[in-house]
């Protein structure tokens, strides 16, 4: 899924370290033939000259190795250092470095040249090893600051057409489990009424079933509700799960007491909880154990949701058979700017994590 896919900021693809590297050879190349016309050797090595590999690298290719030097460590120090603050920081940063690391990278390059008994600029000419090199940082990460934001605003679009695809499928869904909830309670009502005595079982199975079709019309008039009211919601789908399951099916919920006034979404663990079912346990002859583990550090609440299952080899690819987790993660980019992060469980099986 898109959410999870999303890169550091700090981050480059492969793609886009093959586009940096192209450009600095192109403009070495450029910048070769420039000076291989102004100084008219083309008189001397003819047509083709510009083509000499040697020429190349004295010319212009090894200055702008120099200049790829100086890039990456701007790229490092302003970008990969600081990648958890803001772009502000970062862009105060790489302006400040562009004029230091151009002359600490030409000051060790005129050292190497003057070692190697070579020619170079001095005198007042020096200034253009100064200026070429701060004009064309600046360019280069002017453009990879327009380019970074080209791609968040791509990704900020693509992410509000999946909110208004899945408010859309909520409306859908609201509209649907709208259709005289109360006449449901009626038929859960009546049927426990013609339950003789003896079923007292299928009675509690019948109750906690009409509790649940009561709390989801209640979460969907409600922004958030009680942790304890969800973890008693969640605890009510188990233990009709258990009588599915029977022995196969274990339950640990690990929850202090001092959290259940904690307010949270509606409906935020039983798409989970459910899909560790019906994706890692059901498949699995001796079942297994659904833990549910929520804790708080640093001032956020923090939801560990596991199983032992079969556990999952492509974690993308989760998101697509069905719609719970997509829009549980949707929920939470959208509210908390939060995800879910899914890991291996150890022994076997999935672990979901997120934090509000």
């Amino acid at each position: 899924m898109d959410l999870l896919k999303q890169r550091s900021k700090a981050q480059l693809n492969k793609k886009e370290i093959f586009v940096v590297l192209l450009f600095y050879f192109l403009f070495a190349w450029l910048y070769r033939i420039v000076l291989w016309y102004s100084g008219r050797s083309y008189e001397d090595e003819g047509f083709w000259g510009w083509l000499d590999l040697r020429g190349f690298w004295l010319a212009s290719g090894r200055q702008y190795a120099f200049l790829l030097l100086a890039s990456i460590l701007i790229w490092y120090i302003g970008f990969y250092l600081l990648r958890k603050k803001s772009r502000h920081h970062q862009i105060t940063a790489v302006i400040f470095l562009i004029p230091v690391l151009s002359y600490l990278v030409r000051e060790l390059r005129y050292l190497i040249i003057d070692s190697l008994g070579e020619n170079r600029l001095r005198g007042t000419g020096t200034v253009w090893d100064w200026y070429i090199p701060l004009l064309f940082l600046f360019i280069q990460f002017g453009c990879y600051f327009a380019y970074r934001y080209f791609l968040e605003n791509e990704r900020k679009l693509k992410l509000e057409g999946e909110l208004r695809q899945a408010a859309l499928k909520s409306e859908l869904a609201a509209i649907k489990a709208q259709l005289n909830p109360h006449f449901l309670y009626n038929v859960f009502n009546t049927i426990n009424a013609s339950l003789p005595p003896e079923s007292e079982k299928t009675r509690n199975m019948i109750a906690q079933l009409s509790d649940l079709f009561r709390y989801q019309l209640k979460a969907s008039k409600k922004e958030l509700v009680s942790l304890g009211e969800e973890l008693e919601f969640v605890q009510k789908y188990l233990n009709l799960e258990k009588e599915r399951f029977q022995d196969r099916l274990h339950i640990d919920i690990k929850v202090s007491q001092d959290l259940m006034q904690e307010k949270i979404p509606p409906m935020l663990l039983q798409p989970l909880v459910e899909n560790s079912i019906k994706h890692g346990l059901s498949s699995l002859i001796k079942g297994g154990t659904i833990s549910v583990y929520i804790f708080k550090e640093k001032g956020k609440l923090k939801f560990e949701i596991s199983d032992t299952g079969i556990g999952v080899k492509d974690k993308n690819a989760v998101f697509n058979k069905g719609i719970g987790l997509t829009n549980t993660a949707l929920r939470l980019q959208k509210m908390y700017q939060s995800q879910l992060e899914l890991v291996d469980n150890s022994p076997n099986g999935l672990t979901v994590k997120f934090a509000i």
